[in-house]
């Protein structure tokens, strides 16, 4: 087992990549503290998951991720939980494809402070866990198109280019204390909100990856593995693209 005695935190872990990250996790012998939005939506999961593996060591929280002291409290009260931090993945985050003509400032923050600020708070009470207990590992959710852009929807690219910086700036100021920091940036992924869209979109968004496909949740939750791993305890400042190498 790839993570045998490891714990981990995981961020937007009731479903798509995140859901699956943390059973990829559970299955490499993790303990893991899933974290999301809704209190019903964080106990079906952990329910769903217990039900089909009761031996596995799994707890949800729902911290207001838009509240930087109530996600240091659920770090505290993870780390009490699992006994020790190993890994945190900061997975939870929000997309929107809106024209700048019709864009308003609100829709900016709101995408800005879940999916940077949001990040960052988990991340501040997390890293002086590692320091003390000696390293860890972060990995943050990117994008396909923290790389690309888009069309449509600047925001969203926007806070994914600030993502990628962050974990290449935060990789080599941590290295010192043996921390990690790398980030996962998925393609089109069979998710909930692909999913939602006519078959006939999807199948134009398939034609413009080389693949010919999405990707599954699992195939881009192998790469949080490998990550979170000690197969990639040399490596650090890393932004993993699992994208079929549809890049544009």
């Amino acid at each position: 087992m790839l993570l045998k005695g490891k714990t981990a935190i995981v961020t937007g872990g009731t479903r798509g990549i995140g859901r699956a990250v943390v059973e990829q996790f559970l299955e490499q012998g993790a303990s893991v503290v899933l974290w999301g939005s809704r209190q019903e939506t964080v106990d079906a999961a952990v329910k769903e998951i217990k039900e089909e593996h009761p031996s596995y060591e799994v707890y949800g929280m729902y911290p207001n991720l838009a509240d930087a002291s109530d996600v240091e409290k659920a770090v505290q009260e993870a780390k009490e939980k699992l006994g020790r931090i190993d890994i945190l993945v900061n997975n939870a985050g929000i997309s929107q494809s809106t024209s700048i003509y019709e864009y308003k400032a609100e829709d900016f923050d709101k995408i800005m402070k879940l999916n940077v600020n949001a990040l960052f708070y988990t991340i501040l009470p997390t890293v002086k866990i590692m320091k003390e207990q000696g390293g860890g590992t972060i990995i943050n959710t990117s994008s396909m198109v923290s790389i690309s852009g888009q069309p449509a929807g600047v925001g969203y690219p926007t806070s994914k280019f600030a993502v990628n910086g962050l974990t290449i700036s935060l990789a080599r100021e941590l290295a010192k204390d043996h921390i990690r920091v790398n980030a996962v940036a998925p393609g089109v992924t069979k998710t909930d909100m692909v999913a939602a869209l006519p078959q006939q979109m999807i199948d134009a968004i398939s034609e413009k990856i080389p693949f010919g496909r999405p990707g599954e949740p699992a195939e881009v939750a192998n790469a949080f593995l490998y990550l979170a791993s000690d197969m990639a305890s040399y490596v650090t400042g890393e932004i993993l693209s699992v994208d079929g190498a549809c890049r544009a």
